[in-house]
C-alpha cells in the first residue's frame, strides 16, 4: 500500500528564509525583476526545494505548486516555464548578482583573512567533438590528440567557495588561465 505522507522540510525552508534575509537576497535579486512573479518568493522555494531534493526544474515546479509550499512563500500556482524565465534572468545578469552576493558576505561576515586557491589542468580529448579542443603542447605527451585547459579558483579556508572558472582551447600557460 502507498504510502501518503509527503515530505515538506520546514528546517531547511526556515535556514534558506533566514539566509536569504541576512544576505539581503531580496535587493539584490529583486532590482533586475520589477514585475509579474515576485522573484524572491520563487528563488527561496527554489533554493529551498534544491537543498531539499535537487532534482529537475520540472520536478521543482511541481513540488513548489503544492498546496503547503504555495501557501509557505505566499505565492500563487505556476508554470515550469516561470522557472526557467527567472533562471534565465539570474544567468543575463549573474556578474552583477555574484559581486553584490560577494559584497555581502564579505559585509556580513568577519573574516580574518582571505586566501584565494588557483588550480588549473589539462584534459586530453579522445574525439573531436569538443568545439574548445585544440591541438597544442601536451604535458602527456599526446601531440596527436586536442586538449583543453580548466582553471578553477576558490576562497580559501574559512570560506571554502568557489569563486571562478573558465576553460580554454589547448593547453594554454597557466598564469594567462583567469584573464
Amino acid at each position: 500500500m502507498p504510502n501518503e505522507n509527503l515530505s515538506f522540510p520546514i528546517g531547511t525552508i526556515f535556514t534558506v528564509k533566514k539566509y536569504y534575509k541576512k544576505l539581503s537576497f531580496s535587493e539584490i535579486l529583486g532590482k533586475h525583476k520589477k514585475r509579474g512573479r515576485n522573484i524572491n518568493s520563487l528563488m527561496e522555494a527554489l533554493l529551498s526545494y534544491k537543498l531539499t531534493e535537487n532534482q529537475s526544474i520540472t520536478k521543482a515546479a511541481t513540488w513548489i505548486n503544492r498546496e503547503e509550499v504555495l501557501d509557505t512563500f505566499n505565492l500563487d500556482s505556476f508554470e515550469q516555464r516561470t522557472l526557467y524565465r527567472v533562471l534565465k534572468l539570474i544567468g543575463e545578469n549573474r556578474e552583477e548578482i555574484i559581486a553584490d552576493v560577494q559584497t555581502m558576505i564579505f559585509n556580513t561576515f568577519d573574516f580574518k583573512h582571505i586566501n584565494i586557491n588557483m588550480d588549473w589542468t589539462s584534459f586530453i580529448l579522445y574525439d573531436d567533438k569538443c568545439p574548445s579542443g585544440k591541438h597544442s603542447y601536451s604535458h602527456d605527451y599526446q601531440p596527436g590528440k586536442e586538449q583543453i585547459t580548466a582553471g578553477i579558483s576558490k576562497i580559501f579556508s574559512p570560506i571554502n567557495v568557489p569563486i571562478g572558472m573558465t576553460v580554454h582551447e589547448g593547453n594554454v600557460e597557466r598564469p594567462d588561465s583567469l584573464r
